[in-house]
């Protein structure tokens, strides 16, 4: 007799007082008494506790260390050093096989060697959990699907052991979950409390989703701006997984969400229908079965986004596998009211404990078709590739070594066919220079990723996205490139090396830096730190050097060595040691006369002040745009940064500094005296960065004066009167500019620009504010194109506000001054092409008005 749906409700949401970890998660069945179970090993039951990532680390080195059949591997690690481990599991002959198993799985995805017979292959399944710290129960379901998989004696858990070889990643996020755990064991109560309003349910500023410099994650497998990704990474492609899976949590009020997601508008443009309409649909029969047999709720087909390549479920798709996104409805603690009742913590990691179980059944049912799956992908990538009116792409900057270095790497990383560019090629309104530039053919097995880094998308089958709508990578290194027909490529490039420079011998009157390279300013920043002194040229000239007569753009270094508190040997040889550090190319001249435009004495050549930078965070405050500022001054610069929470404003004297970013966020717990300081320090000569909201913030409190560009009254008559309430979502959602790439026109001579060569810049844009031009005809610096749209989805009205929008506008208060960003120079760590904008702000800030 079947149970009444409330008595099954009942049922799932008990907490596991009562009840052993067996009959909760592994009903009727047996296992290997010598194996020890997560609950054994801890000494609490799963679901009592959230664990501690050291802990779920040790438990799988038990099971390394107690079974043939188990093998822990230290792949990488975290910013604050934890380990990045996988645990493999199968059975004792495919263990001691292993890494033939692995080269086979390499060459079956490689279309230019011969086939394996996939008949004998096992089944690779990649199960990945806990991408976000704070969706804690994939964490859980990890260490009790790999006792699972290793100790029941079920015909299933026999069958993987000898027909697949299992992969756990139990954490992709190591910081961010002990970051939350900590807060959720911290607060628990006893009993535990289960009103959402309870201090465990609601982490402090900027909780555990993120990792230590509060990035998302699961956006950073196209980019790898982090550890955790690249190693990730170079592991997966050491692999080519036949299913990966993704395990997250939602909201309280939800249910369970497994693939497919919505048809069409969720899907990424370059993965195969196949993957959709047939492989997905397959996987999901098993994912339903499971849910069924133990009544949990769930939905497909809705909201859930398959189509930015970086994240943990999409990437896959992309490489000949299948990627799965899960989501449970968070108990975010150990027990939380629900509109359905009490969601224990226990209860969540069922669930996906079930999910895990389901992806190993239905990759070992599917072994063969998955396998044959993997060679067709990239068979067709490179016929597709060699069909596509783009036989190549050429890139390359030559005046930006460090930027080429990182964009080469980067293709690599990514397994991209990359041939250094041996002719001189004129294409797409570029000049590429041999030896100073690149080619990517696009028949090559990875095809499908050159399209990602390099074509630009503007059509979609939908209106409202979950995140980015464009992810053209070449254009966030701010890379020339252009389609090019048959070349003559050089060599494969198999590293990206550095290219060496000789430090000038001869009897120096200064050194100068030319400020193009990505790398400049960290060496600014390392001349500063070692006390030398340092001036920056604000006119272009032409100077005598040991390469001959080189023509400089304004913004270049100059050092000069009578002027220094250094003695002259202490000055080159700190100069020679940073310029190796940093892979600078010095030029040294003889004479302060130059041979074209300004001299080095010049009134419009002036000295760099060393920036003391201080940047508010915490309530209001948005983290990912502060985490991202963070990270750039941590990784390219070296810098130190003051990270001050919003509530201690009040204690800041902000004379200490001579710089204040203010990210996107609301500031209004500044009380007034706060803000009268703000004000006063401003106008005495202080630099403000401030970044979209936060502008909006500055214009309500009088500080700046600047204009909201408003809707036209056209498209106000267009607005519709009546719409039916279903359509809101979908309506209003379409207003939202989630990120998308626009052309944007620099004016060259502005200090914000130092360093670019061209006028064009791609710039990505996440925000729906549109801030007209200054008044001031000189302080708008960076405007966009007349046609300014590359890639993403933006609305017909928000483009045309947009047309008439800033990028960027210098706002001048007193001697002081604020530099208003509306779009996201640093956007996740990847945007190298526009950071330099930024931190022209910061070095620069003084000469912008």
């Amino acid at each position: 007799m079947k149970k009444p749906l409330l008595s099954l409700f009942a049922t799932f949401f008990i907490s596991l007082s009562g009840f052993t970890q067996s009959a909760y998660y592994f009903p009727e069945e047996s296992f290997d008494p010598s194996i020890p179970s997560p609950e054994e090993f801890l000494g609490y039951p799963i679901g009592d506790w959230h664990t501690r990532y050291d802990l779920i680390v040790k438990y799988f080195e038990k099971l390394d260390e107690i079974s043939e059949l188990a093998e822990l591997k230290t792949i990488g690690y975290t910013h604050e050093h934890r380990p990045k481990v996988i645990l493999t599991i199968a059975s004792a002959d495919h263990m001691s096989n292993l890494e033939e198993i692995r080269k086979t799985q390499v060459q079956l995805a490689d279309p230019s060697q011969p086939k394996p017979d996939v008949s004998a292959m096992p089944a690779i399944i990649h199960l990945g959990y806990g991408v976000h710290g704070n969706e804690p129960s994939s964490a859980e379901a990890a260490m009790l699907s790999a006792y699972w998989l290793l100790a029941s004696q079920s015909e299933l858990a026999k069958n993987l052991r000898e027909n697949s070889v299992v992969h756990f990643d139990p954490t992709v996020n190591p910081d961010g979950r002990d970051r939350h755990s900590l807060w959720a064991n911290s607060n628990k109560g006893f009993p535990p409390v289960s009103d959402p309003l309870d201090r465990e349910h609601n982490e402090a500023w900027p909780g555990g989703r993120t990792n230590h410099y509060w990035f998302d994650l699961n956006r950073d497998w196209l980019p790898l701006a982090h550890p955790e990704s690249q190693v990730k990474i170079a592991w997966y492609h050491e692999w080519y997984p036949n299913v990966t899976t993704d395990f997250h949590e939602m909201g309280t009020d939800g249910t369970y969400f497994f693939e497919p997601t919505k048809p069409y508008g969720s899907e990424n443009p370059v993965v195969p229908r196949k993957n959709y309409d047939d492989i997905n649909v397959r996987f999901a029969e098993y994912f339903a079965k499971y849910l069924d047999e133990i009544g949990s709720l769930y939905w497909t087909k809705e909201v859930f986004d398959n189509s930015y390549p970086g994240y943990g479920s999409t990437y896959p798709d992309i490489q000949g596998g299948l990627g799965l996104v899960f989501e449970q409805a968070s108990s975010r603690g150990h027990l939380q009211s629900s509109q359905r009742g009490n969601i224990s913590f226990a209860f969540t990691i069922r669930n996906h404990v079930k999910s895990s179980i389901a992806t190993m059944e239905a990759g070992l049912d599917n072994r063969v078709y998955m396998h044959d799956y993997l060679r067709e992908f990239f068979e067709t990538a490179v016929s597709e590739g060699a069909k596509d009116p783009v036989e190549n792409y050429v890139f390359g900057d030559e005046y930006d070594e460090s930027r080429n270095r990182l964009f080469v790497k980067f293709l690599l990383d990514h397994k991209i066919d990359v041939y250094q560019n041996t002719a001189n090629i004129s294409s797409g309104g570029y000049d590429f220079k041999a030896g100073k530039s690149w080619i990517v053919p696009t028949s090559q097995p990875q095809y499908r990723m050159v399209r990602t880094m390099f074509e630009d998308v503007k059509e979609f089958a939908d209106s409202v996205f979950y995140d980015a709508s464009a992810w053209t990578m070449a254009r966030a290194y701010g890379m020339p490139f252009a389609p090019s027909a048959s070349v003559k490529t050089g060599d494969k490039i198999t590293e990206a090396t550095l290219n060496i420079f000789d430090f000038p011998t001869e009897r120096a009157y200064a050194y100068l830096i030319d400020w193009s390279d990505h790398y400049a300013p960290k060496m600014l920043f390392d001349l500063l730190e070692a006390g030398v002194h340092v001036e920056i040229i604000n006119r272009p000239f032409t100077s005598n050097t040991q390469d001959g007569e080189i023509q400089f753009s304004a913004g270049t270094l100059m050092i000069p060595t009578g002027f220094q508190k250094l003695d002259g040997d202490d000055v080159k040889s700190t100069v020679e040691k940073l310029a190796k550090e940093n892979n600078q190319k010095i030029y040294a001249t003889t004479s302060g006369m130059n041979v074209e435009g300004i001299d080095l004495g010049s009134n419009l050549v002036g000295a760099v002040t060393q920036p003391k930078v201080i940047m508010i965070v915490g309530d209001g405050v948005s983290s990912y745009e502060a985490g991202e500022i963070w990270y750039l001054m941590d990784s390219q610069l070296g810098m130190p940064i003051s990270k001050v929470n919003s509530d201690d404003m009040g204690r800041v004297n902000l004379y200490d500094y001579t710089t204040l970013i203010l990210p996107s966020g609301n500031y209004n717990s500044f009380s007034e005296g706060t803000i009268a300081h703000l004000k006063d320090w401003i106008s005495r000569g202080g630099t403000v960065i401030s970044m979209k909201s936060a502008s909006l913030w500055l214009n309500q409190k009088g500080i700046i004066k600047e204009s909201l560009v408003e809707i036209s009254e056209e498209e106000k008559a267009e607005e519709p009167k009546n719409l039916a309430f279903a359509l809101e979502r979908d309506y209003e959602g379409a207003k939202s500019v989630g990120g998308s790439i626009y052309m944007a026109k620099l004016d060259l001579t502005h200090p914000i620009a130092y360093g670019y060569r061209r006028e064009e810049l791609p710039v990505y844009r996440n925000s729906s504010i549109f801030m007209k031009p200054s008044e001031n005809k000189y302080l708008t610096p960076i405007r966009y194109s007349e046609n300014p749209h590359l890639g993403g989805y933006i609305s017909k009205s928000n483009l045309n506000k947009l047309t008439q929008s800033a990028s960027v506008i210098i706002s001048p208060v007193g001697r002081g001054r604020v530099i208003n960003f509306f779009d996201s120079p640093n956007f996740r760590g990847a945007w190298f092409g526009t950071n330099k904008l930024f931190l022209n702000a910061i070095f620069f800030g003084d000469l912008m008005n």
